[in-house]
Parts: C-alpha cells; sequence; structure tokens
C-alpha cells in the first residue's frame, strides 16, 4: 500500500481518488474549500450535465486541438463507462432530446452523497480546508490549513486543482505560481460583449430559441440569450473559442443568426409573400413566421430600425443577420477555461516531464470543449488516466 495525495476535491481528483484507493493505496484528498465538490454542485444547478449520446468521433471532436491527445483517455473511459459509473452509485440517467445525458434527480447533490459514501468506504481521507502552496526545496507539498502549515511526502501526488474560472467555488488558477511553464488562462464557454441599443437591452434575459449560429466555415444549431452587456448561451459556447481568439486579434467578431434554420429562403419569401393586410411589419413577421418580439429586434439590431420591405430580401435578412461582438466576458463569470498545464508538459500517462511521480487531471490541463457533457467527460477521463498513471508507476520496483 503506498501513500499517494490527490489536490482537488472537483470531479477529476475525486475520480483519481476512486481509482487509487480501489487499487488498495492509501488516498488523503486536499482541497483548500471547507468542502469538496463545489463546481460540481454548481452545474447541477442547471441539470447536471454529465455528457452526451453522440457517436463517439463526433464526441471526441469536441475537443478541438487537444482531441487527439485526449482521445486514448476518452477511448479507455467513455461516456458509456460515465453512465455506468453513475448507475453503480444508485443514480439512474436519461438521455434528453437534444442527446445530453443527464442524472434522473437532475441534481449533482444525491450523487455526490454517493460519491462520498463510496470514497469514505474505500478509505479515502478528506481534508478540507488544505491549501496547497507548492513544494519545499527538498521537494514535500506544502499545506497551509488552519492548524498551520504542514507538509508531506506521498509516494505519488495527482495534482486536481481546476481551471481558473469561477473562482468563488475553488478553482482560481493559483496553483500556477508554483508550476513553470503554465498557459496563461483563458475564459472559455463565456458570454460576449455587444453594443446594444436600450431597446434591445430592455430585452436581456430573453432566450432565442432554436436558432443557428455562422463564424467562419462554422455553424451550430442551439439557443442563446440575451443579457445586458451582449449575449451568452449554448450556441455561443460551442464557437467561443475561435470567437474569442478572433476578438483578441482583431478587437471584434461577426457572427450571423439564422433565426429560422429548419425554413429555406424560398420556403420564408412564399410565406412572406402573403399580403399583409394593413399590418404592421412586426405583425406580420409575428404572424407569417412566429417571430418573437426579441427576435425582430435582433433583426433590427441586424439590419437597422428599418427592415426590408421585399419579401425574398427580408427572407435573406432572417437567415443571416449579422451581429458584431466587440468584448468576452471576463475569466471569473466564465463557465470554464482554457489554459493551464500544456499538454506537452506531461508524458502519456500524465506525468508532468520535470516531476517524476506528480501526475495531473481535469481543468488544470490545456484543453477545453463546449458545454454540453463534454467538460465533465473529459475531467473524469483524465482523472482516471491520471490515477492510472500512479498505478503504473507505484507497480515499477525503485532502482
Amino acid at each position: 500500500m503506498a501513500a499517494v495525495a490527490v489536490i482537488g476535491g472537483g470531479p477529476a481528483g475525486l475520480f483519481a481518488a476512486e481509482t487509487l484507493a480501489a487499487a488498495g493505496h492509501a488516498v488523503t484528498v486536499h482541497d483548500r474549500m471547507p468542502s469538496v465538490g463545489r463546481k460540481f454542485l454548481m452545474a447541477g444547478r442547471g441539470g447536471l450535465n454529465l455528457t452526451h449520446s453522440e457517436p463517439f468521433e463526433a464526441f471526441a471532436a469536441r475537443y478541438g486541438a487537444a482531441a487527439e491527445p485526449l482521445r486514448p483517455m476518452l477511448e479507455a473511459f467513455p461516456p458509456a463507462a460515465l453512465v455506468a459509473w453513475a448507475e453503480g452509485l444508485g443514480q439512474p440517467t436519461f438521455v434528453g432530446s437534444s442527446g445530453r445525458v443527464f442524472p434522473k434527480a437532475l441534481k449533482a447533490s444525491p450523487l455526490l452523497r454517493a460519491w462520498l459514501a463510496r470514497l469514505a468506504g474505500l478509505g479515502v481521507t478528506i481534508r478540507p480546508r488544505s491549501e496547497w502552496r507548492g513544494w519545499t526545496d527538498d521537494g514535500a507539498l506544502r499545506f497551509h490549513t488552519p492548524d498551520g502549515e504542514t507538509t508531506e511526502r506521498p509516494e505519488a501526488t495527482v495534482l486536481a486543482l481546476g481551471g481558473a474560472s469561477w473562482p468563488r467555488l475553488g478553482s482560481d488558477g493559483a496553483w500556477a505560481a508554483w508550476l513553470e511553464g503554465a498557459v496563461p488562462f483563458r475564459p472559455a464557454n463565456m458570454g460576449f460583449d455587444v453594443a446594444w441599443s436600450p431597446v434591445m437591452q430592455g430585452f436581456a434575459g430573453r432566450p432565442l430559441k432554436g436558432i443557428a449560429l455562422s463564424f467562419g466555415d462554422r455553424t451550430v444549431r442551439g439557443e442563446a440569450m440575451v443579457a445586458r452587456y451582449g449575449l451568452e448561451g449554448g450556441a455561443l459556447y460551442a464557437l467561443s473559442a475561435p470567437l474569442r481568439d478572433a476578438i483578441a486579434a482583431a478587437g471584434s467578431a461577426t457572427i450571423a443568426f439564422d433565426l429560422r434554420p429548419d425554413m429555406s429562403a424560398g420556403a420564408l419569401t412564399a410565406r412572406l409573400s402573403h399580403p399583409k393586410a394593413g399590418q404592421s411589419l412586426s405583425n406580420h413577421l409575428r404572424k407569417a413566421l412566429k417571430l418573437s418580439p426579441v427576435e425582430i429586434n435582433l433583426l433590427r439590431e441586424a439590419h437597422g430600425r428599418r427592415l426590408p420591405v421585399q419579401p425574398a430580401a427580408l427572407a435573406a435578412a432572417i437567415k443571416a443577420a449579422p451581429i458584431r461582438l466587440t468584448g468576452v466576458q471576463p475569466l471569473a463569470r466564465a463557465i470554464s477555461s482554457a489554459g493551464g498545464v500544456a499538454l506537452e508538459a506531461v508524458d502519456d500517462d500524465l506525468m508532468l516531464r520535470t516531476r517524476p511521480g506528480v501526475f495531473v487531471a481535469g481543468e488544470m490541463l490545456d484543453w477545453e470543449a463546449p458545454t454540453g457533457g463534454y467538460l465533465l467527460q473529459a475531467s473524469f477521463a483524465t482523472g482516471r488516466a491520471a490515477a492510472q498513471g500512479v498505478l503504473k508507476r507505484l507497480a515499477i520496483p525503485p532502482r
């Protein structure tokens, strides 16, 4: 039995701890917060989207530039394995209409309670309010606790301290001060600034459902939400990485809204060609196409207050409404973050090349993915992979 320290009590850290403890090792989980799983619980407020049911190749592609390095870990612990794990904790799941997978309880708290009970049964020790402060000069782990500074010398360490979004829940990225060469953090799955008119600001909190967004050569279907500062929502999050990078390079980026992606321009033109019979244009759009007030005003923001009156031109405006994004919401308000430990800085077992015996998992690593279950899936998969790396190292007799 070896002593292993897991630093970070989020999904990646807790799953690494479970894997290691199930293999018979003495595991201690350190977390600087008063309790573990805080960001996990926050994710559960929206229904706890565990993973996604789409075919694996499409699923893996959601990780963009990190897809190939993450592929072996996702293959070793795919969505079906995460579903089986949740159901093994007494939390049955279901697939929603969008293909996303949720626990039937639609909450994180029952799953976390069952998980912590399992960890306790495996002998895992959890130490809250134990903040990692790097290493001593002779290589021991340093922790700041309510009782002062302590040190530990485990036989292996898993770092799973999260990224830098939602710092009040524990993942503030402070660990970057003790790791050389960390990639600077950037917001991911965040909102975008738009210079709305006062009229459009009045629609803050209104959804734009069943729309398609295009940027560059990518088009995504989904939903968006109007905010006073601009736009947020799943369709924006799916494009957040290229939009963020474009804004950083050029100062702005323009997305195109298709407000009726299920209808062709010809079909829209045909409906708009029916006589208006003295109706205002807004009423005509509402009755002919069921456009909501927020959608009609978004058209005016995109094309000007005086919309085209010719049916074909109006149809074209509905199929491609350009909205200029002028900035991104700050990292502290982002759902997740990019940056952290570069994937090139770890080996195939997720061990730091510069610190033998120290493994990294979860959002500490420099990967990003849209919402939809991809964030949790990769956190679990990398947590397992780091633990497997520890087991592999511990099985090799010292020289």
